[in-house]
């Protein structure tokens, strides 16, 4: 019998589920049982809704929410002669069909991953296991075989476009940045990943950092920088961790320090610590963060690439970018340029979440529509809801309806649609989602984020979220839709840096599209989503009441009376219209009501 090889997949979010006492528990019960198997320890896979998740290879067997308790029935199942836990499979939310091999589940056989292809699969802290499936073959091909000028010329000709957001052309940015005259160049990681919703570059650094660090030595290498630096969130320990045991690991093969492979290439890599604030994105406040200064944007130019860290040309790119890095050197810039579309090369890495079945990380061709992703991928909408809208590109992305569900997902289809590529955050809401306060929400993160340094992003986004929470108060007027416009042009236009240049698309294409939401809030005093708690109350049909008592357990604040198996009152003075009620009352009865 072939020895089994066992992946409990250890990332954040599988933590945060218990897979740490998964993995506990399932070495215990293989030593107590005498079984003969290697246990690794990967990364995230990506499809966290099912964490913690159990690997069966080389079947691919995958079990989903595994409890500590079916430890011994898993272990059990890898005897010779056994079955397979066929309870533990992963079931379709559409059909409940139990699947059992991980390369037949949807959210995984859509995808195309080559970002995140090693993450779930190799553990993250043996470089070994890197150097495996070709580790830092790439940067030997590139210091043995290549000049510098030839790997800038790749990667520009393969059409790769930053991932971080902007989709600035990567290559052309390397070629900038080694066109600039002086000897001292850095070479920055862009880490501080701080949109809500998105966990995209935390699991490629948690899951491959091997991969992140390579990307790092081919552009120092490109650019003729000796030194860079891992500028990430402090609040993602586990990827600091993992960086800094790669960072060691690749030094005592060789890969980081001097003379390099032979190649007399020196190259040093360092971490930094953000102090979280969501500004320090913006590559010119990460700048002043890295020299120990407030991080606050200044304007440009000179860009980075000619003047950045301490006034040194700078080459700053974001996680996913140089982590594709080194499949581009493998397999040549063709290899990319036959992927995705004219505009938008290779593929594109989402975390998507909200109202959808399958939530976690997926990375899709550039094309794929934002129905596949949903719908096929994601899922759908769980509970039987209806699809509203879906958000793109982070805080700052638009709100696109359903009626361009069919659109394909790149930079400038996404532009054209008033959103963006963004960081790769996809929200996705219902029907009970009010798209009033969805903008308010996204403009109050923005708000709260700002540095404050220019006045269209402290003072417009100010008055931008008071006049968004009058109106999901119902005591919003017409003219306050055109006032929204005027305001988020100029906040648009007038900003410094990224995040007040797009602060109002949230609210731009939630007005363009859902119009009538803010009418009939303003007209009607009723929101549509019945989610403004402000414009709602709830109420008890007596026709309809039993008397079971089952509101008056779950009320919090007893707001509601009555005896039993008689009608109750709710006591609006006293409700907080919390919902409870309505989600405790028998859906046989359906008493409780919400206006």
């Amino acid at each position: 019998m072939a020895i089994k090889t066992i992946l409990v997949s250890q990332g954040t979010c599988c933590k945060s589920a218990g897979a740490e006492k998964v993995l506990a528990a399932l070495q215990k019960e293989i030593s107590e049982v005498g079984l003969e198997a290697i246990v690794k320890t990967p990364g995230c896979h990506g499809f966290s809704e099912i964490d913690p998740v159990v690997v069966i290879e080389p079947e691919g067997i995958l079990y989903a929410k595994v409890k500590v308790e079916d430890v011994p029935e898993i272990v059990h199942s890898l005897k010779e002669g056994s079955r397979w836990v066929e309870r533990l499979y992963y079931r379709d939310p559409i059909t409940n069909e139990g699947i059992p091999c991980v390369h037949d589940i949807p959210f995984f056989n859509k995808q195309q991953r080559t970002i995140l292809k090693n993450c779930g699969a190799l553990n993250p802290r043996d470089i070994h296991d890197y150097m495996e499936v070709g580790g830092y073959q790439a940067i030997r091909k590139a210091l043995l075989e290549m000049t510098p000028a030839q790997v800038v010329a790749e990667v520009n000709r393969s059409g790769l476009r930053g991932l971080g957001g902007a989709g600035f052309p990567t290559g052309k940015k390397w070629e900038m940045c080694a066109a600039a005259p002086g000897e001292i160049k850095y070479v920055v990681c862009n880490a501080d990943e701080g949109d809500p919703g998105s966990f995209q570059d935390r699991s490629v650094l948690e899951g491959d950092p091997h991969a992140v660090l390579e990307g790092l030595l081919l552009a120092g290498y490109a650019v003729g920088a000796q030194e860079s630096y891992l500028y990430v969130r402090a609040e993602y320990p586990l990827a600091i961790k993992n960086l800094q045991i790669a960072i060691d690991q690749a030094k005592e093969k060789g890969f980081i320090g001097n003379d390099i492979l032979g190649s007399g290439f020196k190259y040093d890599i360092k971490i930094f610590q953000g102090a979280g604030a969501f500004v320090c994105g913006e590559e010119t406040a990460l700048i002043q963060s890295l020299e120990g200064k407030r991080g606050m944007p200044y304007p440009r130019p000179p860009y980075p690439v000619i003047a950045g860290l301490h006034g040194k040309p700078t080459l700053i790119d974001n996680v996913k970018t140089l982590a594709s890095i080194r499949w581009i050197i493998n397999e040549g810039a063709d290899w990319l340029v036959s992927r995705g579309t004219e505009t938008s090369k290779g593929t594109a890495v989402f975390s998507i979440t909200g109202k959808v079945a399958n939530c976690g990380l997926v990375e899709v061709p550039m094309g794929i529509t934002m129905r596949e992703i949903v719908f096929e991928i994601g899922g759908g909408i769980p509970g039987g809801k209806k699809f509203k809208a879906v958000q793109t590109g982070g805080p700052s992305g638009g709100c696109l309806p359903e009626a361009l569900l069919d659109t394909a997902i790149d930079f400038d289809t996404l532009r054209a649609a008033g959103s963006m590529m963004g960081s790769g955050g996809m929200v996705v809401m219902d029907e009970d989602t009010c798209m009033v306060d969805t903008a308010r929400y996204f403009l109050d993160f923005s708000l709260k984020e700002s540095c404050g340094q220019c006045a269209p992003c402290r003072l417009g986004t100010m008055q931008m979220h008071e006049i968004l929470a009058r109106i999901t108060k119902g005591e919003g007027k017409l003219s306050d839709l055109d006032l929204l416009m005027e305001l988020s042009e100029g906040v648009a236009k007038g900003s410094l840096c990224g995040l007040g240049k797009t602060a109002p698309n949230p609210v731009l294409t939630t007005l363009r599209y859902f119009r009538d939401e803010y009418e009939t809030h303003i007209n009607e005093g009723r929101c549509p989503s019945r989610s403004c708690k402000a414009l709602i109350s709830y109420t008890i049909n007596s026709d309809k009441c039993k008397g079971c008592a089952k509101c008056v357990k779950a009320c919090p604040v007893d707001a509601i009376t009555g005896a039993k198996k008689e009608a109750h009152i709710i006591d609006g003075s006293k409700c907080t219209k919390c919902g409870v009620c309505l989600d405790e009352c028998p859906d046989a009865f359906g008493a409780v009501e919400c206006c």
